[in-house]
């Protein structure tokens, strides 16, 4: 799902991009699916080790994978493949992809690669923890459903970068200079980014220049053949719909059954996914707000809908100017606050407890937007980051995206984003500095993805999603020679499996027929 980028996770004030989709729990209550990046997968804590080789690609094409069920969750197996550190100097080196398999039910049509988004979520946890959310009983029956963490994430050659200690005062600390924009915050945010940037060069290694999504793209086509499988199958999530929509570009050939859900706009450039994305979720906050205030007796906000707008841009204002100190002595300021108010908005079923949060948080009490902003960073209650989600998300943007710090340019940006979106708008500008200062600054330009001559590929939209807006997916759509596209009128991140039959028949009916519909079918 999709990432939200704000001071607290760059160091610097920036733009939302993709995460990964788990389970959480919050007392044994919270069950409905929110993104997050707390998951199994164990944080890197020593460097990773490519291995120089002089194999070639076709060698690595040429390798067979070992299943195992030794160590792998039940009812499923594990292996590992090996991948060129440099597709372009496949000689340079190898790191190693980890994958989780679950085996179809009834006569396999092959494998089905799933991605839940990210950059940086960990797919082998999201098939062994969340099988039954990531995918139906269609699709287990007819597929072998492959989870797999890309090269940079969990269980793969992963990104590293700081300790628990360092990401606690990266994330959460507040800036000395309150003064956003000035030079004097313009230079401690890029020197905070300049030194995180480092850190992951220093404990990451050379691997850390070659974490890109083209890489990752290459690495996505030697799965589908060592898998066996002729064509690939794949049903990618949030910024996984990017991911395939590279594939399809490179591998037109290869594409078998494509699906993006929650999709990215691959031509939006980094200013444009900020200014998107901040309106969307300040729909969604607006969206949030109306139920609860015309459903919820006990809502924490009354009268009108503007009014209770104006309400939480004072509350983020308000702990800007004097933080809220959580039991466990951290300060909550408005970076923090926003991380935790758009966690629950990913998914309606979430705004009773995003109710709950703003309560508390107007009573003075800070722990509990704290718990969603440590479930957003995968920061666990003893201060343990489980996972490198937040490492190799920068890792991916900073590569991805072409960045311009230039502070007259930041603050017109900043201007524009601000007027689109009044309440989150200025949580999310500034984005430029993070990645201005990572040790690669060479980003790839953004570009519309055509594939031409790639089979049927399916794009799916939801209507008010706030992390891919639903003209990102109509853009998609559009772009791809043939991409088709299916709507889900409606809230929240992604629309498969759900709870809309008409979205889930659509998907399995392409997925495992190869249905393509005559016109969108408009599902609600």
């Amino acid at each position: 799902m999709n990432r939200l980028r704000t001071r607290g996770i760059t160091g610097a004030a920036a733009v939302v991009a993709v995460v990964g989709i788990v389970m959480l729990g919050l007392s044994g209550c919270f069950t409905a699916f929110v993104p997050g990046t707390s998951a199994s997968s164990p944080a890197p804590t020593s460097k990773p080790q490519p291995t120089t080789t002089g194999t070639s690609a076709e060698q690595f094409y040429a390798q067979s994978v070992e299943w195992s069920a030794d160590g792998c969750a039940s009812g499923f197996e594990c292996a590992t493949v090996r991948a060129p550190m440099n597709w372009d100097k496949p000689e340079a080196g190898e790191i190693e992809l980890a994958l989780i398999r679950h085996k179809a039910g009834g006569k396999a049509l092959g494998s089905l690669l799933v991605n839940p988004g990210g950059p940086g979520a960990s797919g082998y946890d999201f098939v062994a923890k969340s099988l039954d959310y990531a995918v139906d009983s269609t699709l287990k029956s007819n597929y072998d459903i492959v989870g797999f963490d890309p090269r940079g994430v969990g269980r793969s050659t992963a990104v590293a970068c700081y300790d628990d200690a360092e990401m606690d005062d990266y994330l959460y600390s507040l800036p000395k200079n309150r003064d956003v924009g000035s030079s004097a915050w313009i230079a401690e945010m890029s020197a905070n980014a300049k030194a995180y940037g480092q850190a992951c060069l220093d404990n990451t290694g050379p691997f850390l220049q070659y974490v890109t999504t083209v890489q990752a793209a290459k690495d996505l086509d030697l799965l589908r053949a060592v898998l066996g499988d002729k064509k690939l199958n794949y049903l990618g999530y949030s910024y996984g719909t990017f991911l395939g929509a590279t594939y399809a570009n490179l591998f037109p050939d290869n594409v078998g059954r494509l699906v993006l859900d929650g999709a990215i706009d691959p031509s939006a450039s980094n200013f444009e996914v900020s200014k998107t994305q901040a309106v969307g979720f300040e729909d969604a906050l607006r969206a949030f707000l109306t139920d609860c205030i015309d459903n919820n007796g006990n809502c924490a906000f009354s009268g009108s809908v503007d009014g209770a707008m104006d309400t939480v841009k004072e509350l983020l204002a308000a702990v800007e100017a004097s933080p809220l100190r959580s039991s466990d002595g951290r300060e909550l300021g408005a970076s923090t606050l926003v991380t935790a108010i758009i966690l629950p908005l990913y998914s309606a079923n979430n705004w009773d407890y995003l109710n709950q949060m703003f309560a508390d948080v107007m009573a003075g009490n800070a722990d509990y937007a704290f718990y969603f902003a440590d479930q957003y960073n995968g920061r666990d209650e003893n201060g343990h980051y489980i996972d490198n989600s937040t490492d190799a998300f920068m890792a991916y943007n900073c590569r991805d995206y072409q960045f311009d710090a230039d502070p007259a340019h930041m603050a017109e940006e900043a201007k524009q984003i601000e007027q689109a979106s009044p309440v989150f708008g200025t949580y999310m500008s500034y984005g430029d500095i993070g990645c201005a200062n990572w040790p690669f600054t060479d980003g790839a330009p953004r570009q519309a993805i055509h594939a031409e001559g790639a089979a049927p590929i399916m794009v799916v939209g939801t209507t008010g999603d706030p992390a891919t807006p639903y003209e990102w997916a109509e853009a998609l759509a559009s772009q791809l020679d043939s991409g088709f596209l299916v709507t889900y009128e409606g809230e929240g991140h992604t629309a498969y499996n759900k709870g809309s039959d008409c979205v889930n028949k659509a998907v399995d009916d392409f997925l495992v027929n190869g249905t393509v519909p005559d016109e969108d079918p408009m599902c609600s």
